[in-house]
């Protein structure tokens, strides 16, 4: 209560005193629970200031209140609502459940289910894709975040397409890891890859357009689509990827417009979409005139020969737009995300982020900028790549030792997960729940597919936690087995 203005509708010159009128409206906040108990409330001094009144009017309200039992007051601590209130409030106020919140009175329409409640505390997160947060350079975050503080630009209204810094510093990185040749005008920063998608989806495609998405894939991004509008079409998926020739008779019969993939480390399968097929899929974006998705959300965690160059890297006919992250390089928390394609496309999409968001975090933004131009974000890559290597391998060898025959998977060469067969007497999901109430989250199949049907798969990340927690879960997750069902499933 310090820190706010406090406000109550006053009738100066009115009938009632100025004391009543202010004890009666602190009351009334009171007992609606605005004002819990044992919430501070300022001085009388500061009272009077904030309702401009004479602080003796100030007084007398307190007075009243405290007479009444609403309000203590200690003297060299303060005046705090009353943990033991009168009557009257005590029905509504009283320690235990608060009543239900007020329900909307217009008209709700269908809202999307997130699907990603936390785990309680003390869960072991065996989820895919999660890096742990406790590698991030901190120090040296806090460095560059201290110094772009320091200029009164960073926290003024900025470039809604992003930092130029960061821009440039993006452009570099996909230059010479990626292979990719954009200008930072051809980049859009934004608030993690899920606007990202937003953007792409609400400025280049119309209302209703139909977009191709993978059949097994990432439930979060077709969220971000539907909400932009996009009518979503499932394409199957194999060992070698995304399904090109399916896809090429789906967008004859159902004049699709886009499609959104991501075909480094397919999500959730880990899958690589096979040379031939990109090269399919680029010659059918371009003879269709086709939007191609590209979300390369892990490109820098591969461990086993050299990561597939981006679809964007051999693309001639500028198809492609290009999605991106940091929240592997650095930290999910800090939500930079890019967009990265023809700079006619970015444009329209930096309209609409004006628009919708306005920009981002500028001083973020600029320290990012920092950590890439010294070279600090790619040591932290270079150290973390083999942190992870190793908790690929601690994950792998804790389930063949305790899961062999419950459990079948190949290590991917990239990638924070291991995709897993579940053994046709075991149900996934019911393992999943199983394993949640023993304090281990794992991801079923039936979470990533887009007909919501169960699927004999877990996906299991190594990302999050060391060695000796990554066994520790396993222990947990062998323990929450459930019993064999007697029959095979397909």
């Amino acid at each position: 209560m310090r820190a706010w203005h406090l406000t109550l509708p006053l009738e100066r010159g009115g009938p009632a005193p100025l004391a009543a009128q202010i004890a009666r409206g602190l009351a009334g906040r009171i007992r609606s629970g605005a004002l819990r108990p044992g919430a501070r409330l300022p001085s009388s001094r500061l009272l009077a200031r904030m309702l401009e009144v004479h602080r003796n009017t100030a007084l007398a309200a307190y007075a009243e209140l405290a007479a009444e039992g609403w309000i203590t007051t200690h003297r060299a601590r303060g005046t705090f609502v009353s943990r033991e209130l009168p009557v009257v409030a005590t029905r509504r106020l009283a320690p235990g459940p608060r009543p239900p919140a007020p329900r909307a009175h217009f008209e709700l329409p269908p809202a999307p289910d997130p699907r990603a409640a936390l785990p309680p505390p003390g869960t072991l997160q065996l989820l895919g894709g999660v890096p742990d947060p406790r590698l991030v350079p901190v120090a040296a975050l806090a460095r560059a975040y201290r110094r772009a503080l320091r200029r009164a630009e960073h926290l003024s209204y900025g470039d809604p397409q992003g930092h130029p810094r960061l821009r440039a510093a993006l452009s570099a990185l996909l230059g010479e890891a990626r292979g990719l040749a954009v200008a930072p005008e051809g980049i859009l920063v934004t608030r993690g890859a899920q606007m990202a998608l937003a953007l792409a989806a609400r400025a280049l495609l119309p209302p209703g357009a139909a977009v191709a998405v993978e059949a097994l894939g990432y439930r979060a991004a077709w969220e971000a689509l539907r909400l932009a509008g996009a009518r979503l079409v499932p394409v199957p998926l194999d060992e070698r990827g995304l399904d090109v020739e399916e896809l090429a008779r789906r967008v004859r019969a159902e004049r699709i417009r886009a499609v959104y993939l991501t075909p480094h480390h397919q999500y959730p399968t880990t899958v690589a979409l096979a040379p031939g097929r990109r090269l399919a899929l680029l010659e059918l974006a371009r003879r269709e005139r086709l939007l191609v998705l590209e979300d390369d959300y892990d490109n820098e965690f591969h461990y086993q020969g050299r990561p597939l160059a981006p679809l964007a890297s051999s693309d001639a006919g500028a198809s492609v737009l290009y999605v991106g992250t940091l929240s592997k390089v650095l930290a999910p928390g800090l939500r930079i995300g890019f967009l990265a394609g023809a700079p006619d496309a970015i444009a329209r999409a930096t309209a609409h982020r004006y628009f919708l968001d306005r920009q981002g975090d500028l001083a973020l933004e600029a320290a990012v900028a920092e950590l890439l131009e010294e070279g600090e974000a790619q040591r932290h890559v270079w150290r973390t790549r083999r942190v992870y290597l190793g908790r690929r391998q601690a994950l792998a060898a804790a389930l063949r030792g305790a899961l062999e025959g419950a459990l079948s998977f190949r290590e991917p060469p990239g990638g924070m997960a291991l995709w897993c067969r579940v053994e046709g007497s075991l149900s996934a999901d019911l393992w999943a729940g199983r394993a949640l109430a023993a304090g281990v989250a794992v991801q079923p199949g039936r979470l990533f597919a887009f007909d919501g049907r169960a699927r004999p798969w877990l996906r299991l990340g190594f990302g999050r936690h060391d060695e000796r927690e990554i066994r520790e879960a396993v222990r947990r997750l062998a323990g929450a087995m459930p019993p064999r069902s007697g029959s095979s499933r397909r």
